[in-house]
């Protein structure tokens, strides 16, 4: 159960344990894959459609993305993406998805090849 008041979210099962800073993960996410100046605000707002006060106040940490601009991120961003699957401890899924990734990016690389002959 989410807590009413607050920016934690608490992880852990029952009896507390570990504190997550949703804004502040989700902002490390964005600055490490973007940067932080004017234009990847402006990148950040075509991709959600959110306001730049609004995506100002996620770089910066103070508020997290709601659930369709966090959808949004994640289909633009591999980074806030990670950082999800991780909160969400799901982070073999990161595994899986690198790994396809990985696999068809080699595909392309030996049709390359077999081309080149």
């Amino acid at each position: 159960m989410l807590p009413k008041k607050g920016k934690k979210l608490h992880q852990g099962g029952s009896g507390g344990g570990l504190e997550l800073d949703f804004g502040g993960l989700i902002a490390a996410a964005l600055r490490t894959e973007l940067g932080s100046n004017h234009q990847t605000v402006k990148t950040v707002m075509r991709w959600t459609g959110a306001s730049e006060r609004t995506v100002k106040h996620w770089f910066a940490g103070t508020h997290g993305p709601r659930g369709e601009h966090l959808v949004a991120l994640t289909r633009h961003s591999d980074e806030v993406l990670r950082v999800f699957l991780l909160m969400a401890d799901r982070g073999p899924v990161i595994l899986t998805a690198k790994l396809a990734e990985l696999r068809l990016k080699l595909l392309e690389v030996v049709d390359h090849i077999d081309g080149q002959r």
